[in-house]
């Protein structure tokens, strides 16, 4: 039998734990990491105080810009100019990658086409047979969760193209959700309460899979998550689930599909920046993808559900605020080009790094600018990090 890692969290506190279910049924080792995957050939090393962000940029074309220097931008933090230490492509760096999956009901329609589009971005991914010398690509690994009324981790850390394809083929609602129906979309303070009824458990697998499975890892660090964006039963907010990823420095690519509309109550928009608004544009940088003429990338709203909780709002939101993309699936048959698009994207990400001219231990959110020097780029990156120390950075 194959064994599933459901993910607990076990208060609204965000403390965690794993849980392994089938043959044995014995709780995972911490972290549920393998000494191997632990060794990684090439990593990215860095000071206590150094900041690291992912950075993306394109033309008013939309083609990924690949040939820029750290001349080329201007930085700053907490609006005070900062000096850029290194910009670079490092193709030795490796991939840390997870596959986060909406099984629910409502997105139950598109399960197929995703399951292929999944798997066609693990192969581009995971070379079967790494070029010689570029050990880097060697070491690249994804892990693949699904999550409806339960997270579950199908598949750790892995190499393998093979474990991630059988997983993704095998994939399917889970038991919690088979045995139970939906219940409304939770936000605010309903999430303070215990969740009777269940649900799609979005926000938790975002918290999930970067505290307890990314968080410890180096290396270029991406989730990418499929699903309607509705959250019915989280035990964290939206700010907590993106916070968590902040702060474990990954970045959240988001593919949105309208699914069936279930029953729901109309609870309002749940979380929102760092005491900012919503910010508009579907590219992140603002003013929507330039160029347009491909699935994903569009304008704010469009996803709204009957109960007024608008997912396509949340996945961008979630996106734009950990210098990942939006993209939008308007049918099934988007999803391989999505996803290839997705897999281009991250291998043309640049790594920036700086050292804060002010030191910060408190464990503060530090919002940050970051813009192109020459006309008509786009560039996307994090909103901001949180300082090391203090009991915001925990």
């Amino acid at each position: 039998m194959r064994t599933r890692t459901v993910l607990l969290l076990v208060s609204a506190g965000l403390s965690c734990s794993f849980l392994a279910l089938g043959s044995g049924g014995q709780q995972a080792d911490a972290g549920g990491q393998s000494p191997e995957v632990d060794k990684p050939v090439t990593t990215l090393k860095m000071q206590v105080n150094e900041v690291v962000l992912p950075v993306t940029v394109r033309d008013k074309h939309g083609a990924l810009v690949n040939d820029l220097q750290k001349s080329d931008f201007t930085l700053t933090d907490e609006g005070r100019p900062q000096t850029i230490k290194g910009f670079t492509r490092d193709p030795n760096l490796p991939f840390r990658i997870g596959l986060l999956i909406d099984t629910s009901h409502s997105v139950s329609g598109a399960m197929d086409a995703e399951r292929k589009a999944a798997g066609g971005f693990v192969d581009l991914m995971l070379p079967e047979q790494p070029a010689a010398g570029k050990e880097g690509a060697e070491k690249n690994q994804a892990f693949l969760i699904h999550f409806d009324h339960e997270v579950e981790l199908l598949e750790d850390f892995t190499s393998s193209r093979d474990k991630l394809h059988q997983d993704l083929d095998a994939m399917g609602p889970s038991r919690a959700s088979q045995n139970d129906t939906q219940g409304p979309e939770t936000t605010g303070e309903d999430r303070e309460r215990p969740n009777r009824h269940g649900g799609t458990q979005l926000y938790d697998a975002i918290f999930l899979a970067s505290d307890e499975v990314m968080g410890s890892k180096d290396g270029r660090k991406a989730l990418i998550i499929f699903s309607d964006g509705l959250d019915r039963g989280s035990k964290v907010r939206l700010n907590e689930a993106v916070d968590a990823a902040e702060k474990a420095n990954v970045a959240v690519y988001t593919v949105y599909f309208k699914g069936e509309q279930e029953r729901g109550e109309n609870l309002g928009y749940p979380g929102g920046h760092h005491g900012g608004g919503y910010p508009g544009g579907g590219y992140p940088g603002g003013g929507g993808y330039p160029g347009g003429g491909y699935p994903g990338g569009g304008g704010r709203g469009g996803g709204q559900s009957e109960g007024g909780v608008d997912g396509k709002k949340i996945m961008l939101t979630i996106a734009e605020r950990t210098g990942g993309h939006a993209f939008d699936a308007h049918k099934k048959e988007d999803l391989q080009e999505i996803y290839k698009l997705i897999s281009e994207e991250l291998r043309g990400q640049y790594l920036l790094t700086y050292t804060p001219d002010k030191p910060d231990t408190d464990g503060g959110f530090h919002k940050i600018s970051l813009k192109a020097n020459k006309p008509d780029l786009i560039v996307a990156t994090r909103e901001g990090y949180f300082a090391p120390g203090g009991e915001a950075a925990k």
